[in-house]
C-alpha cells in the first residue's frame, strides 16, 4: 500500500514527539532539563538588574581586619551587630535579615546591648538552624530521622521580630531550589518569606482589608494593622494562617486579584500594587519550594563590607552613600575572593576561579525574586507534555517535507526560533521551558529519522517518472502508468471524470500590446488565480495553452456528485478569483469564460517520434471546450452539462437550452451556473423559473408567446443576454420557421 506524503510526515512527527515524551516522563528528562536545560537559559540570558530594595551586607576578611576582630565572625562581639542593626536602623532600612547563628551564649553585657538594639528595631530577622537528629523507637522499633529546630538564644529570640530557617543542600549537588515552608518542620516559613512578608508591612492593612472583602470570616485570624502584627512579634504564625486560608479557599487569590485591581487607581503608588500582587501570588502558590531566578554572578546584588556600615557616622551619610532607605538587607558570610569563602554553594553562575554564591546571596535572590513575582516557573506538567508532543509532530513534518540538505536547516531554524521564544519567555517572566529535549533531542532524532528513512526509499525510474507526472496528472493514475518509456507510450486509462475548460477574452488584443517578457509574467499572475480554486477541489491541472486551461477531476468509477460538487465550486472560486484579478490590474481585463461536461475520459500518451504529451482525450474534453465556447454566443460565463449537474448539486442554475454542439451529432442539454444556493436572491430563482417557461414556449414554436416571455425576462433584469440570444433566434424562426421534426435543439454551427 503506497503511503501518502502527509502520512509519512506525519508518522515521523509522531515517532519524534513519541520519543520526545518518553524521555520527558524519564528521570533522566527532568535531570538532563534542570543540570543542563536551565544552565542554558540562565547563561543565554546573562546576568540581570537585581531589583533596588535588596542589599547585602558581607561579613568578610577586610571587614575584620578593619575593625580589628577574629576572622572567625561567631566570635565577634555582639556589641557590633548592635552598632550594625543601629546604622541601619538611622539609615532607615526597611527588614534586617542576620544570616548568622546566634545559637551560643555570648557575655550577657553584649547579649543585652545586641537584645536592645533588636528590641528597638522591631524590624530584624534571626536565622534559626534545622539539625537532624536519630530518635530510639521503643522496643525493636529502630530509629527515625527527625529535623530539630534549633533557636537563636532566648534574649535574642524574645527581642527579634521574628526567627526563621533557611536550610540549603551541603552537596556538590548545583543548587537551582530553595524552601519557602519547610516541611520537615511543619511548613514553617523560611527567612525571603519572613523577610517578604515584613518588607511588605507598608500594604499589610490593605492586604487584609482584601481578604476581608472576598473571606471576612477567615480574616478575623489575622492582626487588624501592621503594628499589631509587628507588637505580637507572631509574623511566623500569621504568615502560616495566612497560607492556610488560601489553601483552604482555593478561590481566595483569584478573588483578592480581582479586588486588587478594583481599587488599584486609589493606591499611593504602582510600589504598592506591586508588593500587593506578589504576597496573593505567594500565598496562591501550592508549592513549598521555588527555583530561583538567579541575577548574575557571585556579588550582582548589591553588596557593601560589613565594616563600611559600622563606620558610618550619622545617617546622612548613610543614605547619601549607599541610600538604604526602604531596602531590606541581609547580613551574612559573602567574600570577594575565591579563597576567603568558607560557606558557598554550587549554582549555574559559579565562577571559573572557584568563586561561588553565598548563602546570604542566596537568601537575597529568594526574597527579591518574591519582590518581583519572578521565581523561575517550570512549565506544568500537562503544558510541558503538549509542548513536547506538538515540537515533535511539526519538527517531523517540516523535516519530512524539506529536501535532505534543506531539512538540516529547517531544523536548525525551528529549533533557533524555538529557543529564542524560551529564552524570551524565561527572560520576561521566568516561565522555563523544557529546552534539552526539543532543540537537543528531538531535533536530532527528526534529522537521523529523516535521513534513515530517505535512505531506505527506493529510487525507482517508476518513482522519478510519478514525480514529474504528478505536475500534469493525479498520482494515482500515473502510478499506474509510470513503469518505464514504453509503457508510457503504449498505456492508455480510462477513467470517468470530469472536465473544466476555461478560454480568456481579449487574449490576443492583449498579446499584440505587450511586450513577450511583460506578457508572460501578466499570464503567470492569471494562472496563479484560476489554478489556486483548481487545487482547492481536488482537482488537476491537465493542459495550459495559450490563454486556455484544462483541468479534470476523474475517479476510477462512475463519476458521483464529490468530485461535480468539487469542479462547480472550482468554477465559481476561478470567476471570484478572476474578478478580483481583473480589477487589481491596470492593463487590459481578461474576463474569462469556463465550461464543464462530465463523462469517460481517455487518458494516455498522443506524440510521434521524440516528442509524447501524456494528456486526457475523448469526447468529454471535447464537449467540455465546446460547452465553454458557447458562453461567447450566450453571454454567459460559467456553463455545464446535464452529466455535471445530474449527479447532485447545491447551487443556483438556469437550464439554458438544448444545443448542437459543433462538430457533435447529438444535443447537450446546457445549465448556466448561477451561484450557491445560499446566495441566491428571490429575483434570481424567479428569473431561472421564468426563463424555463420562455424556453417551453420556444420548443412549442410558439415564438410570439416566446418573445414577449424573454423580453419580459430582459427587461426586469436589465438586461440578459441569453433572453436576448433567444429573442433574436425567435425572430429569425418566425421569419423562417425550423423543420416539422425540430425538437428544441439550437445548432451551433460555430466553435
Amino acid at each position: 500500500m503506497k503511503i501518502s506524503r502527509f502520512t509519512k510526515a506525519l508518522l515521523l512527527g509522531c515517532l519524534v514527539a513519541l520519543c520526545g515524551l518518553i524521555v520527558t516522563l524519564l528521570p533522566v528528562g527532568s535531570t538532563l532539563e534542570e543540570d543542563v536545560g536551565l544552565d542554558i537559559l540562565f547563561k543565554l540570558r546573562g546576568a540581570r538588574k537585581a531589583p533596588n530594595e535588596v542589599v547585602v551586607v558581607a561579613i568578610d576578611k577586610s571587614s575584620a581586619d578593619n575593625l580589628k576582630l577574629s576572622e572567625r565572625p561567631e566570635k565577634w562581639p555582639r556589641s557590633v551587630h548592635a552598632t550594625l542593626v543601629e546604622n541601619l536602623v538611622k539609615a532607615q532600612a526597611s527588614v534586617i535579615v542576620f544570616d548568622v547563628s546566634f545559637l551560643e551564649p555570648g557575655s550577657a553585657r553584649e547579649d543585652s546591648i545586641f537584645a536592645e538594639s533588636l528590641r528597638k528595631a522591631q524590624t530584624v530577622v534571626l536565622c534559626e538552624c534545622l539539625k537532624a537528629e536519630k530518635i530510639a523507637l521503643g522496643g525493636e522499633g529502630g530509629e527515625v530521622d527527625i529535623i530539630k529546630q534549633v533557636l537563636p538564644i532566648d534574649q535574642l529570640s524574645h527581642a527579634a521580630v521574628a526567627t526563621a530557617p533557611f536550610a540549603l543542600p551541603k552537596t556538590p549537588v548545583k543548587l537551582n531550589q530553595y524552601w519557602t515552608f519547610k516541611t520537615a518542620v511543619g511548613d514553617k516559613p523560611t527567612i525571603p518569606v519572613v523577610a517578604f512578608q515584613l518588607f511588605t508591612m507598608p500594604v499589610y492593612d490593605t492586604f487584609v482589608s482584601l481578604l476581608s472583602r472576598v473571606n471576612p470570616r477567615e480574616a478575623q485570624r489575622l492582626p487588624n494593622s501592621a503594628k499589631a502584627l509587628i507588637s505580637s512579634r507572631r509574623v511566623a504564625e500569621v504568615i502560616h494562617a495566612i497560607r492556610e486560608i488560601f489553601e483552604n479557599e482555593k478561590e481566595t487569590a483569584e478573588k483578592m486579584t480581582v479586588e486588587l485591581e478594583i481599587i488599584k487607581p486609589l493606591l499611593a503608588s504602582q510600589n504598592e500594587y506591586r508588593m500587593l500582587k506578589s504576597l496573593i501570588r505567594l500565598y496562591q502558590s501550592r508549592q513549598n519550594s521555588q527555583y530561583l531566578n538567579f541575577y548574575g554572578p557571585p556579588l550582582t546584588i548589591e553588596t557593601i563590607p560589613y565594616h563600611e556600615i559600622i563606620n558610618m557616622q550619622n545617617r546622612d551619610t548613610a543614605e547619601e552613600r549607599f541610600n538604604l532607605k526602604g531596602k531590606a538587607v541581609f547580613i551574612g558570610r559573602s567574600v570577594f575572593s575565591p579563597t576567603e569563602q568558607s560557606e558557598s554553594f554550587y549554582t549555574v553562575f559559579s565562577q571559573e576561579e572557584g568563586l561561588d554564591i553565598s548563602g546570604v546571596e542566596i537568601a537575597a535572590t529568594a526574597f527579591a525574586n518574591l519582590l518581583e513575582g519572578m521565581a523561575v516557573r517550570p512549565l506544568p506538567a500537562v503544558n510541558r507534555i503538549v509542548l513536547i508532543a506538538l515540537y515533535g509532530i511539526a519538527l517531523g513534518i517540516m523535516c519530512r517535507y524539506s529536501p535532505g540538505p534543506i531539512s538540516v536547516l529547517v531544523a536548525v531554524g525551528f529549533s533557533a526560533i524555538y529557543l529564542l521564544t524560551a529564552l524570551y519567555l524565561f527572560d520576561a517572566s521566568g516561565l522555563w521551558l523544557p529546552v534539552v529535549i526539543p532543540v537537543f533531542f528531538q531535533s536530532t532524532l527528526a534529522l537521523s529519522g529523516n535521513a534513515i528513512w530517505r535512505f531506505f526509499e527506493t529510487k525507482t525510474e517508476h518513482q522519478k517518472i510519478s514525480e514529474t507526472f504528478g505536475y500534469y496528472l493525479p498520482a494515482d493514475i500515473v502510478n499506474e502508468v509510470a513503469e518505464g518509456i514504453e509503457k508510457i507510450k503504449a498505456s492508455e486509462k480510462f477513467v470517468y471524470g470530469i472536465c473544466l475548460s476555461t478560454d480568456a477574452e481579449h487574449y490576443t488584443g492583449l498579446s499584440e500590446k505587450m511586450q513577450p517578457d511583460k506578457l508572460k509574467a501578466f499570464m503567470n499572475k492569471y494562472y496563479e488565480a484560476i489554478f489556486g480554486p483548481v487545487r482547492k477541489h481536488g482537482g488537476h491541472i491537465s493542459n495550459v495553452v495559450g490563454d486556455s486551461m484544462l483541468a479534470i477531476w476523474v475517479k476510477q468509477e462512475q463519476a458521483d456528485s464529490t468530485i461535480c460538487n468539487g469542479a462547480c465550486l472550482a468554477a465559481f472560486d476561478i470567476a471570484k478569483a478572476l474578478h478580483d484579478f481583473n480589477e487589481s490590474i491596470d492593463e487590459m481585463k481578461l474576463p474569462t469564460r469556463i465550461g464543464l461536461h462530465a463523462g469517460e475520459i481517455s487518458i494516455g500518451s498522443i506524440g510521434a517520434f521524440d516528442h509524447y504529451e501524456y494528456r486526457p482525450l475523448g469526447d468529454t474534453v471535447n464537449t467540455a471546450t465546446r460547452v465553454e465556447g458557447l458562453n461567447k454566443y450566450l453571454g454567459t460565463h460559467i456553463l455545464a452539462t446535464m452529466e455535471v449537474i445530474a449527479k447532485g448539486h447545491n447551487f443556483l442554475i438556469r437550464k439554458v437550452g438544448k444545443f448542437l454542439l459543433k462538430g457533435k451529432r447529438n444535443p447537450t442539454t446546457v445549465f448556466e451556473l448561477m451561484c450557491r444556493n445560499e446566495e441566491a436572491t428571490e429575483e434570481q430563482r424567479t428569473v431561472c423559473i421564468l426563463f424555463e417557461e420562455a424556453l417551453d414556449a420556444f420548443k412549442r414554436l410558439d415564438w410570439n408567446e416566446a418573445i414577449l416571455k424573454f423580453s419580459d425576462i430582459n427587461n426586469r433584469s436589465g438586461g440578459d443576454e441569453p433572453c436576448q440570444f433567444y429573442i433574436g433566434l425567435c425572430e429569425e424562426f418566425r421569419e423562417n420557421p425550423p423543420a416539422e421534426d425540430w425538437k428544441g435543439e439550437v445548432l451551433m454551427e460555430r466553435k
